[in-house]
């Protein structure tokens, strides 16, 4: 796909002006063609129409970025390198938070979809999050961020399964050592199912997923986007779509 953007100039105008930024792309035009004539009247070389790649939507005043996943991983990030595992299990969290907590951290990295890197420090593995091909109680530390509630929609490829859930919880604490350290992330707010998308929890919920478990911290990105440290669950109570970030320590088998 990357290639057919970078070799198709009638595909790259058209993404241009497709999905959310129609009208922002529309309302850049003017000044785009503006400054290719700028830029046209000061290069020593003729601009290309062929080679042209139109990015009509980045003229913003702050950059733009997701809060949930931007939060979470830095709220990961400052747990890890606070408990210090001399490895860490992440599973099927996003890769654009591993590659770079491989760098001071072996981390296992398994997801349904395999990633097919060779990195230094990072070890990618295939598999299913309601059979992790992990033994009982081996993992001392252990991750999966905004991953529980895609379990059984069938969005990735996975197998329907109303429970789908509730399975992964429990192979996640089943793999899960006494003593060790599992850092939860997952929406929270009303709860409900937005088929096929993504499930939204109550953190009691999420706390009866894993009873085995025990809540030491909770952080919070609200609907907002506002990043809260150490908050009470209950701040939950007036969310729709927000993002909690549990830290549960396995205190018996």
């Amino acid at each position: 796909m990357r290639d057919f953007f970078r070799n198709n100039v009638i595909a790259r105008w058209g993404a241009a002006f497709l999905g959310p930024h129609f009208l922002t792309s529309v309302g850049a035009l003017p000044r785009y063609l503006s400054d290719w004539g700028v830029y046209q009247r000061a290069a020593p070389q003729a601009l290309s129409f062929r080679d042209s790649y139109p990015c009509l939507a980045d003229r913003v005043l702050a950059t733009p970025f997701d809060p949930h996943y931007f939060f979470q991983a830095a709220w990961l990030a400052r747990r890890l390198c606070r408990t210090a595992p001399s490895l860490h299990v992440d599973i099927g969290s996003s890769v654009m938070m591993l590659n770079v907590l491989s760098a001071g951290i072996k981390t296992v990295f398994m997801d349904y979809r395999p990633l097919q890197v060779q990195l230094s420090n990072l070890i990618p593995l295939g598999g299913d999050i309601v059979r992790l091909p992990f033994r009982t109680g081996s993992i001392k530390s252990l991750s999966c961020l905004h991953v529980l509630e895609h379990v059984g929609l069938g969005r990735y490829g996975d197998p329907i399964d109303p429970a789908g859930s509730q399975r992964a919880a429990a192979e996640l604490q089943r793999v899960l050592a006494t003593g060790g350290r599992l850092f939860l992330s997952v929406p929270v707010g009303r709860e409900r199912v937005c088929f096929n998308a993504h499930r939204v929890f109550e953190p009691s919920t999420v706390r009866g997923l894993f009873q085995g478990l025990e809540l030491t911290s909770f952080s919070l990105v609200d609907d907002a986007g506002r990043f809260h440290e150490e908050i009470s669950p209950e701040a939950v109570d007036l969310l729709d779509y927000g993002c909690g970030c549990f830290e549960l320590v396995k205190t018996r088998e």
